[in-house]
């Protein structure tokens, strides 16, 4: 099961690149609540590449914070919690913030499935930058807080391997 040493140790690898490569991340998280960004500002020195982030953890969150309306995604004709979701989440953070890249993550921590018909454990992850990617994590638990962690592993580990990439 991931831990807190998890992310402060991811977050502080994360740190180091950004800082050597003089780029900056923005952070869009729903069912993580806040980990990720947490995790990230947890590293000394983190306001040389951290800019902030967003917990858009409902329609009227996701409206005020990242003027994505209920409307835009169905015009979209994508659904929260998916692939396509996180994509925009982590595009839009990461143009409204004016950052190098952007990171997010969408899904349902448990102990239950969410309205779109995902179960408990399930969330999709993206990156928005130099590389754009989503991928999806199904840890087939009902542990909220297991999973919030895991999440926010999985996150930032597809913006670590990215950047390892490049």
């Amino acid at each position: 099961m991931a831990d807190w040493n998890d992310l402060t140790k991811l977050a502080a690898e994360i740190g180091e690149k950004l800082k050597a490569r003089g780029e900056t991340v923005a952070v869009s998280e729903t069912s993580a609540g806040g980990l990720i960004s947490a995790a990230m500002l947890s590293i000394g020195g983190a306001s040389a590449y951290m800019r902030g982030g967003a917990v858009p953890y409902s329609q009227w969150s996701r409206e005020g914070l990242l003027d994505i309306s209920q409307d835009d995604i169905r015009q979209m004709g994508i659904r929260s919690s998916s692939e396509p979701y996180a994509a925009l989440l982590a595009k839009t953070v990461r143009e409204r913030v004016g950052t190098t890249w952007g990171l997010a993550e969408t899904g349902a921590a448990g102990p239950t499935g969410n309205r779109y018909g995902d179960a408990a454990g399930h969330t999709c992850v993206a990156i928005s930058g130099a590389v754009n990617v989503a991928r999806t994590l199904e840890t087939a638990s009902s542990d909220r807080e297991g999973n919030m962690f895991l999440f926010s592993v999985e996150a930032m580990s597809l913006l670590n391997e990215a950047l390892d990439t490049l």
